[in-house]
C-alpha cells in the first residue's frame, strides 16, 4: 500500500481462532467471548499498526449474530468461517489486507491471495 493511499488496511480477525487462543473459559459463552473481543478491537484497534484500518471480525457457530459496533464490522459466516475470510480477501482486490489467525491452512490460503498474516496475540495478548 502506498503511504499516500487513504484506503485503510482491511484487518480481518478470525474470531473463533483468536478467542480460542486463550483458555479463559470462552467455551462456556462463545457469543459473549466474541463480543468481548469485538469490544477490545473497537477500543484498542490493532496495536502497532500505523495508519487507518477497517476491522472486520468474522464469527461462526454459536457466535453468529454478534452485532457490529462503531469501528468493528462483524460478519457472521454463513458456513465455514475460513471460507468466508478467504472470500473477503479475494474481494479486496489489491487492497492491503491483514488476516489475524493462527490457523495454518487459512494462513496459507490468504497469503496465496496476497494478504499479510499475524497471530492472535496481535489483537489479544495472552
Amino acid at each position: 500500500m502506498d503511504a499516500d493511499d487513504p484506503t485503510p488496511t482491511l484487518v480481518i480477525v478470525d474470531g473463533a481462532n483468536v478467542v480460542g487462543s486463550v483458555p479463559d473459559g470462552w467455551w462456556r459463552d462463545r457469543r459473549g467471548a466474541a463480543e468481548r473481543l469485538r469490544d477490545r478491537l473497537a477500543a484498542e484497534g490493532v496495536p502497532g499498526r500505523t495508519g487507518p484500518v477497517e476491522i472486520v471480525l468474522v464469527v461462526e457457530g454459536a457466535a453468529r449474530g454478534v452485532a457490529p459496533v462503531p469501528g468493528v464490522r462483524v460478519e457472521s459466516a454463513p458456513g465455514s468461517g475460513d471460507d468466508h475470510m478467504v472470500a473477503l480477501v479475494a474481494a479486496a482486490r489489491g487492497r492491503a489486507v491483514l488476516v489475524v489467525t493462527a490457523d495454518r491452512e487459512l494462513r496459507r490460503r490468504v497469503t496465496d491471495l496476497g494478504a499479510e498474516v499475524a497471530g492472535p496475540r496481535t489483537v489479544r495478548p495472552a
